[in-house]
């Protein structure tokens, strides 16, 4: 769609990355890291300074108690953070339980390692979990649960009573789980976020992996990191040392000094709220329905009083005649499930929001 997006000249509400100007602090520092000459390998796991961060901050916000040495490892990004955690725990012919509509990697993630997704939609129009269908595709081939809060592309978040009902499947298993937590800073409404790292049980048999450039606007910087017990890191390290062995110093360096600035990251739900709410707003212009978002970069909506067309072919045809790219939520299911829901990110510069409602109010 990004693809499509540039070919027609599209305002690109498709691809969630922001087209607005990040920290102007946080770049000072990786130019001043340069000229301070840390422009050479870091360590395997991480630039140790950010790892203290890292664990500063998980016990600021949740309570957790992390040892920055053995259980945290800084990655190029949390989409490798996610593979390299698949990649540590899965053998052929392992099942895990992925939630759809779920982000592109996940599957492909599992496949690669001989594994099989099992997949369990979430219960549209909300997109909450159902538990009775989660119990009842547990087989003795399960070995993880992906879990994604808040949650692309649907804006949904994991609440307390569904990490309760979580505790009680895996209670005597085995089972794993993988966090994906690159939206932890970006929800909404005053809601908690429900992070594994909040509960030693869980934390136990999890991997939790997030991304510093969800987190500051910077994606393009692919830097995240994964925190996982001791035992397990050992074993993440393993894949990581001979997949990227480092990542970028200079980033590391910068967002090691950052991350003590603990208003930088609580201000961000608010920041990207406010960018929600305006969008909501504009989008009564439209004829789109707009679904509820209690986080993320993402706001879903339904085109029933527009069309009855797949939410493929609208799509193409709103980048095309209208001017707006946007993704098609079937693309997130293995099988196409096609609930008629486009997926738009809110991202973004007030100016770029209003050209494209303008160009929505009129399809």
């Amino acid at each position: 769609m990004s693809g499509l997006a540039a070919e027609y000249n599209a305002v690109n509400l498709g691809q969630g990355f922001p087209d607005f100007s990040m920290s102007d602090e946080l770049t000072s520092l990786v130019n001043k890291a340069m000229k301070n000459d840390y422009n050479q390998y870091s360590p395997m796991p991480g630039w140790m300074p950010l790892r203290e961060s890292i664990a500063e901050k998980a016990n600021y916000l949740y309570g957790a108690t992390v040892n920055p040495d053995t259980e945290i490892t800084i990655t190029p990004g949390g989409t490798y953070a996610i593979y390299s955690a698949f990649t540590t725990i899965l053998q052929p012919g392992d099942e895990v339980i992925v939630f759809e509509p779920a982000y592109d990697s996940y599957i492909p993630n599992i496949e690669i390692n001989g594994a099989k997704a099992i997949t369990i939609s979430l219960v549209y129009p909300d997109y909450h979990i159902d538990w009775i269908a989660v119990q009842n595709a547990i087989t003795p081939k399960t070995k993880a649960f992906i879990i994604n809060s808040p949650h692309n592309p649907t804006g949904s978040v994991i609440s307390e009573s569904d990490i309760q009902e979580l505790k009680k499947i895996v209670e005597g298993t085995n089972i794993f789980i993988i966090s994906d937590e690159v939206y932890e800073h970006l929800i909404f409404d005053n809601i908690p976020h429900q992070s594994l790292l909040r509960y030693p049980d869980l934390l136990e048999r999890s991997f939790v992996c997030s991304s510093f450039g969800k987190t500051y606007n910077c994606t393009g910087w692919k830097l995240g990191y994964c925190i996982a017990p001791a035992a397990l890191t050992k074993e993440f390290r393993k894949v990581h040392q001979y997949n990227c062995f480092s990542c970028f110093t200079p980033a590391q360096v910068a967002l090691a000094e950052f991350l003590k600035n603990k208003e930088a990251y609580l201000s961000l739900s608010s920041f990207m709220q406010e960018k929600r709410d305006y969008f909501t707003e504009l989008m009564k212009q439209t004829r789109f329905t707009l679904q509820r978002s209690s986080g993320s970069y993402f706001i879903c909506g339904t085109y029933e009083r527009i069309s009855d067309e797949a939410d493929k072919d609208l799509a193409i045809r709103l980048t095309k005649e209208a001017g707006v790219a946007t993704i098609p939520v079937s693309a997130f299911y293995q099988n196409g499930k096609d609930d008629k829901v486009l997926r738009f990110c809110f991202s973004k510069k007030k100016e770029t929001l209003e050209a494209a409602v303008e160009k929505l109010s009129h399809f």
